[in-house]
């Protein structure tokens, strides 16, 4: 039965992980999936808990975990779906869509509402965990998003037309758009997933599929129609002004070299980007070949060892020049084609400026790069916008290739940028996904003390997401942040503080903390005078207490004197962190639990019980619950002996009146 368990808690954690690396959702569920999926991620924790526990379960406790797991397995077959699925069908088939959806979260509502949180040790903190997420499934479960109507009435007029295709043009148009299918390679994906529809029936497409394809062939023409005349208009504009026609004008359109065109979508690239492959494409289009699910490179069928997007400003450069001397509009600057908020970088002066810092970046000398990522670090301190507008120009892949450089002020300069542009939640997932991890922690290893702490903090930044917990991690970050917390400075020590919380809030984290030495660290800033670090430690300490060896450790250490301190004369949240640590360490073993009231805690604790936050008085009620249970254990030991005491002479007395007679 351990190992059964062992094994779907395993299985548990494969799903979430399959899950997380679905990378997007389809326009039209992407809220709905999302949401789907965060909550199912922040159940890792519990089923880790549930994989480490040596506690052995019953039949019944491994049933549930059973019926989780196959509620897990079909929520990841829906958010396939809905990542990977025909968009025209998870419109037109909306009712069925949010159907299912009902149903896989009532089903996982149900399931984990039967866990036996006791039966298998889940912690406090993840239990809590565990109920936010079922309090969010309980009320999504009678919420229905609304819908778009225009799309599924423009959708359904296209699969049921009955007159001429210049009738449907504006419809045309506005499920283009909505729908994302404007381009060539998005329309191929699309008829490939309506394929597999058909296949999947065994080749009974029925009725409905056969009309959507339809509407699919009706938006592919009008796409076609639309680039043609967009074609037709570039030579208009190009033909001379001596009143040459713009057919005699189109042969005197030179050829765009091949080298300036992208491999996908066959047309000049504005925005060229290079791949781990080395090959050149348009950003647009490589972006949508690997959130199509693709791994390898379109040209070369080689594997992409990254989804590492790196600007390409030599190739940018080349096609400015040449569209100039061949008197043809140079392609627009990517910044000026996407929609953002107004910037501190809207003029052309601010946008030029931006320009000039990447190319110092990628191709200046060692002291034009670390000028370069010094006015970058403080631009991105300065507000939201500069943030935005830096990302965007592709400057997180360019920081993080820094982060290697021997030059300790470049370093120091590249990692503080990254923490700047890491305040933006879009920009987390883009340093993590440019493989910034391993460089920040190596500069966390050997980096000057300024650039260890503000790597420190770049590693908490990161962590607010729960997966870059998990990566961060296994990247082997826990171990230098563990000796800034012993030997840095009182600000590297808080932010070494804070990544160490926010990581060993995922716990298959607290064991690496655990074996890094952390526990006599945080056990000695405890009562280090003017250490100004109780905060931080008694909270960590908190999370790992929960842990078995965490708990043996820290029960090791004589803490528990100073933690009756803290519940008597700590601030709030102090003293709910030391009854928490002191909650774990009297559940192993009661002689804690005796010492701490012989040091006076019954006092304190009962005004914890009636005074403190929420917390705090829930894990009063636990210790005072626990006394209340030992001190009924004493008196029914001390009856037992005392029963046996007084049996004692009797059976002597007896004996010595058998021996007389």
């Amino acid at each position: 039965m351990e190992e059964e368990k062992g094994a779907v808690a395993q299985s548990l954690i494969d799903v979430v992980n399959e899950i997380s690396s679905v990378s997007e959702y389809r326009t039209t569920v992407k809220k709905l999936c999302s949401n789907l999926a965060r909550r199912l991620k922040l159940l890792v924790p519990m089923f880790e808990e549930i994989r480490e526990s040596n506690e052995p379960i019953n039949e019944d406790t491994l049933k549930t975990l059973v019926s989780l797991k196959e509620a897990m397995s079909s929520a990841k077959d829906y958010l396939k779906f809905c990542s990977q699925g025909s968009k025209i069908y998870l419109v037109m088939e909306r009712e069925q869509v949010a159907s299912k959806l009902m149903e896989v979260s009532v089903q996982l509502e149900q399931s984990l509402s039967k866990i036996p949180y006791e039966d298998l040790e889940i912690s406090d903190e993840v239990r809590e965990q565990v109920e936010l997420v079922l309090s969010q499934f309980r009320r999504a479960k009678g919420r229905v998003d609304a819908s778009d109507d225009e799309l599924y009435e423009d959708l359904q007029s296209l699969c049921i037309r009955s007159s001429d295709l210049d009738d449907y043009q504006p419809a045309l148009q506005r499920v283009a758009k909505k729908l994302h299918l404007m381009e060539i390679p998005d329309l191929a994906q699309e008829s490939v997933a309506l394929h597999e529809m058909v296949a999947s029936s065994g080749g009974d497409a029925g009725e409905s599929i056969e009309e959507m394809a339809m509407a699919l062939k009706l938006i592919k023409d009008f796409v076609q129609m639309e680039t043609d005349n967009s074609e037709d208009q570039n030579v208009g504009v190009n033909s001379s002004s001596n009143g040459q026609t713009s057919t005699a004008a189109s042969h005197k359109i030179p050829v765009i070299p091949d080298d300036f065109r992208c491999p996908i979508s066959l047309e000049m690239m504005r925005d060229p980007v290079i791949v781990s492959t080395g090959q050149t494409y348009e950003r647009t289009c490589i972006e949508k070949w690997i959130e199509a699910g693709h791994s390898t490179c379109p040209k070369t069928q080689q594997a992409l060892t990254s989804t590492t997007l790196t600007p390409n400003y030599v190739l940018r450069s080349l096609i400015a020049q040449w569209c100039e001397a061949n008197d043809i509009e140079p392609p627009k600057p990517p910044s000026s084609l996407r929609p953002r908020k107004v910037s501190s970088f809207s003029s052309p002066a601010e946008a030029n400026k931006i320009e000039d810092l990447m190319w110092r970046l990628a191709y200046g000398n060692p002291e034009d790069q670390r000028s370069a990522a010094g006015e970058i670090r403080l631009l991105a301190k300065r507000n939201a916008d500069n943030r935005v507008a830096i990302a965007e120009a592709g400057a997180i892949p360019l920081l993080v290739g820094l982060l290697a450089t021997p030059d300790s002020r470049i370093q120091e300069h590249s990692v503080t940028a990254l923490l700047n542009l890491s305040i933006c939640e879009n920009n987390k997932g883009a340093i993590v996904s440019a493989g910034a991890i391993p460089g920040i922690v190596q500069v966390l290893k050997k980096g000057s003390m300024e650039a260890r702490e503000n790597a420190a903090a770049t590693l908490f930044s990161l962590s607010v997401i729960d997966e870059n917990k998990v990566t961060i991690g296994a990247l082997g970050a826990i171990p230098p942040l563990v000796i800034l917390l012993n030997e840095g400075t009182q600000r590297g020590k808080k932010d070494a503080a804070t990544a160490l919380f926010n990581l060993c809030i995922y716990q298959g984290n607290k064991g690496k903390a655990i074996r890094a030495g952390v526990i006599p660290t945080l056990t000695r800033l405890l009562t280090e005078p003017g250490s100004g670090m109780v905060d931080e430690a008694l909270a960590i300490l908190a999370i790992l207490s929960s842990h078995p060896e965490g708990k043996a450790i820290i029960g090791s250490s004589d803490a528990v004197p100073s933690l009756v301190e803290f519940i008597r004369t700590g601030s709030p949240r102090n003293r709910e962190n030391a009854a928490a640590v002191l909650v774990h360490l009297c559940s192993g073993d009661p002689q804690h639990l005796v010492e701490a009231q012989k040091l006076g805690l019954m006092g304190p604790l009962i005004d914890l019980a009636g005074n403190g936050t929420d917390r705090g008085k829930r894990k009063a009620a636990q210790l005072l619950e626990r006394i209340s249970r030992l001190a009924e254990q004493q008196k029914e030991t001390a009856a037992h002996a005392q029963n046996k005491e007084e049996a004692e002479p009797t059976h002597s007395a007896s004996t010595t009146e058998a021996a007389d007679t």
